[in-house]
C-alpha cells in the first residue's frame, strides 16, 4: 500500500512538472516593464525602447510619442493557434488625452494581426461614442463583411448619436413629425430598441456621452433643412442638457446658453463640456461652447470663430472642430481658444478622431478626410468614393472607417490604396442626402446610425471583443484570450466578453510587423504598464485570477 501511494505521488509529481514546463514552455514573451523592456521569458524578445520611463511602479507611457517596439519573431507568429496577452494597466481618473493601445500587432495592408486598446472616442460625429471600453479583436484579411440591420428605434429619420454605456448601446433620435419628439433608445438585441424617454419636447436628441459614471443627453431643434428634408414641424427649442436616472426618467441639468442646440459633448479633466450650433431655422445663430459646473449651471468657456461642431481629446487638450473660417481650435483655458488653420477646400469640418497617433478631420464639400499635422498644416488622406461630405469616423480593430453624404456609404481606409467601400447604409429613394452620422463600437463590432431612414447597422470585420462598461480607474489587469474558436477578454480575472465559435482557420495572424506595446492604429498608450505577457496557449481562469492576487501597490 506505501508502495503504491509513492508510485501514485510520483506520477503527480511528474505530471505536475510536465504541467509546468509546458506552462514555461509557452511563455513567448514576459516584460516586467519595471527596470527595462528585456524580456524574461527566455525566447529573447527583447524590446526597443521609444522613451518610456521605467519606474518601480512600471512603464509610464506618455500618450504623445512613447512606445515599445518588439522585433518580429517567429515565437510571436502564432497564426491560427490559441494564444493569450496579460498586463496591469494604470489609467488616471481625470483624462486630458486617450487612453490608446495597449499592445498592437497588425499589418494594415493585409488586414492581418492583432490590437488591443482601450478606446476613449469622440467626435463622431456629435457624441463620446467609448469611453474607457476596453477591445481586442483579431482579423485574418477575409473579405469586407457585410453590414446588418439592427432595426430604426422609434419614429426617427436620423440617429444623431451613439454611445456605449454601463453595458448597453444608447441611440439619440431626429424625431421630427408634429408632436413627436427626440428620444433615447438602448439596443436590446437584433432590431429590437427599448425606449428611455423623451428629456424634452425638442425634435432631437442631438449629443450622448458619458461623464462621471452617468449618462448625459444633449437636445436641439434640427430643422432639417440642412439635410434636403422636410422642414420639422416641431419649433420647440432644445439646448439643455439632461442626466439618465434609469427607465425613462431624465434629471435636467439645465439650458447651457441661449441657445437652441447642443451638438456635442465630451469629459475633459474631470468636467463635461458642450458645444451649440444653431442654423437653420433658429432664432439666433450662436456660436459657443461651454463648460458644466454642477446642478444646472453652465459657463460660457469662449467662441472659437464659428459654428462648433465635434469635440475631441489628444495629448492634453481640448479641440474642436468650427464651420466656417477657422475650421479647427484648441481650447487655451477660461475663454480662449487658437485657431489651427483652415483646411484646404473646406467650408464644414464635421468631425474627428485619432488614427495612428494623428488627428483626422472629416469635411464638406470634397468628402475628404484630413490630417493635422500641426497649426496651418493638413494632409489630405483622400476623398471617400464620390463623397461630399464626411461624417461619422472611428477607428475599429486596425483600420480607420468614415461615414459619408450624399450616398450614406462608409469607407474603410487601406492607407496608399486608397479608400475601399464597406457598402450602403441608407438606400432611401428620391432623396438628395443620405448621411451616416454616427458610429461606436459596441459588443465587438462597428455600428452606424443613419439619416433619413434612421437605422443602425453593426459590422464584424474579423473577430472582436469589448468590455461595454468604462474601465475603472488605478491598477486593473486586463487579459485576451484566444481557445478553441473563441476569444474571451477578462478585466480583473473576471471574463466581460466572449465571441461565439468560429472557425480558427478564418484567422491566421501571420505577419512580419513588430509587436508594438503602448501603440498602434489608434494612440499611443497614456498611462502605466507592467507584468505584460504573451502565451502559445489559452490562459485558464484560474491562472488569470492567480495573476489577479498579485495587484501592484498603489493602486
Amino acid at each position: 500500500m506505501c508502495r503504491l501511494k509513492t508510485a501514485s505521488l510520483l506520477l503527480l509529481f511528474t505530471m505536475a512538472g510536465a504541467n509546468a514546463g509546458a506552462s514555461e514552455d509557452s511563455l513567448v514573451g514576459h516584460w516586467r516593464l519595471t527596470d527595462d523592456c528585456k524580456d524574461s521569458s527566455g525566447q529573447e524578445n527583447h524590446g526597443v525602447n521609444h522613451g518610456v520611463t521605467f519606474t518601480a511602479d512600471g512603464a509610464v507611457f506618455d500618450g504623445i510619442d512613447n512606445y515599445i517596439e518588439v522585433p518580429d519573431a517567429p515565437s510571436l507568429a502564432f497564426a491560427s493557434a490559441d494564444f493569450s496577452v496579460a498586463a496591469w494597466v494604470h489609467t488616471e481618473a481625470r483624462l486630458k488625452d486617450v487612453l490608446g493601445d495597449v499592445v498592437s500587432k497588425y499589418d494594415p495592408a493585409a488586414r492581418t494581426g492583432l490590437n488591443f486598446s482601450i478606446l476613449n472616442y469622440v467626435g463622431a460625429t456629435s457624441a463620446q461614442s467609448n469611453h474607457r471600453n476596453v477591445f481586442f479583436g483579431i482579423d485574418g484579411g477575409q473579405a469586407t463583411p457585410k453590414w446588418i440591420d439592427c432595426g430604426q428605434p422609434g419614429n426617427n429619420h436620423m440617429i444623431w448619436a451613439l454611445t456605449v454605456y454601463d453595458g448597453g448601446l444608447y441611440a439619440g433620435t431626429w424625431e421630427p413629425a408634429e408632436g413627436e419628439a427626440g428620444h433615447v433608445y438602448r439596443h436590446e438585441g437584433n432590431t429590437t430598441w427599448i425606449d428611455c424617454g423623451s428629456p424634452d419636447l425638442s425634435n432631437a436628441v442631438s449629443a450622448l456621452g458619458e461623464h462621471d459614471g452617468k449618462l448625459y443627453a444633449g437636445t436641439s431643434f434640427y430643422s432639417g433643412r440642412g439635410s434636403a428634408q422636410p422642414e420639422s414641424p416641431n419649433k420647440n427649442p432644445g439646448g439643455s442638457v439632461f442626466r439618465y436616472e434609469g427607465g425613462n426618467r431624465w434629471a435636467d441639468c439645465g439650458k447651457i446658453g441661449d441657445v437652441y442646440t447642443v451638438t456635442g459633448l465630451v469629459t475633459f479633466d474631470g468636467q463635461l463640456y458642450a458645444t451649440t450650433c444653431d442654423s437653420y431655422g433658429c432664432p439666433t445663430r450662436t456660436e459657443a461652447c461651454y463648460r458644466y459646473d454642477g446642478d444646472q449651471k453652465w459657463t460660457f468657456v469662449g467662441n472659437p470663430g464659428g459654428r462648433l461642431g465635434a469635440f475631441l481629446v489628444h495629448n492634453g487638450s481640448l479641440y474642436a472642430t468650427v464651420f466656417g473660417k477657422q475650421g479647427f481650435a484648441r481650447y487655451e483655458g477660461q475663454t480662449q481658444w487658437t485657431p489651427l488653420g483652415v483646411v484646404p477646400d473646406t467650408t464644414q469640418t464635421y468631425s474627428a478622431v485619432v488614427h495612428e497617433g494623428r488627428i483626422c478631420l472629416g469635411t464638406w464639400p470634397t468628402g475628404s478626410i484630413f490630417r493635422f499635422d500641426g497649426p496651418n498644416q493638413f494632409t489630405n488622406l483622400g476623398q471617400l468614393g464620390s463623397a461630399q461630405e464626411v461624417m461619422a469616423m472611428a477607428v475599429y480593430n486596425g483600420k480607420l472607417y468614415g461615414g459619408t453624404l450624399p450616398l450614406g456609404m462608409v469607407y474603410r481606409y487601406d492607407g496608399p490604396a486608397g479608400w475601399t467601400s464597406t457598402g450602403q447604409l441608407d438606400a432611401t429613394p428620391d432623396v438628395l442626402y443620405r448621411r451616416v452620422w454616427s458610429m461606436a463600437v459596441y459588443q465587438g463590432k462597428l455600428f452606424a446610425g443613419t439619416l433619413p431612414s434612421g437605422h443602425v447597422y453593426a459590422l464584424e470585420a474579423g473577430k472582436c471583443v469589448s468590455d461595454d462598461r468604462a474601465l475603472g480607474p488605478g491598477w486593473r489587469h486586463l487579459a485576451a484570450v484566444k481557445a478553441d474558436g473563441s476569444l474571451k477578454l477578462y478585466v480583473d480575472g473576471r471574463r466581460v466578453a466572449q465571441t461565439a465559435q468560429f472557425d480558427p482557420a478564418d484567422c491566421d495572424l501571420t505577419n512580419r510587423q513588430p509587436l508594438l506595446v503602448g501603440f498602434g492604429k489608434h494612440d499611443h498608450f497614456n498611462g502605466k504598464m507592467r507584468d505584460l505577457r504573451m502565451y502559445r496557449r489559452a490562459l485558464s481562469e484560474e491562472e488569470l485570477a492567480n495573476f489577479c492576487k498579485n495587484s501592484p501597490e498603489g493602486g
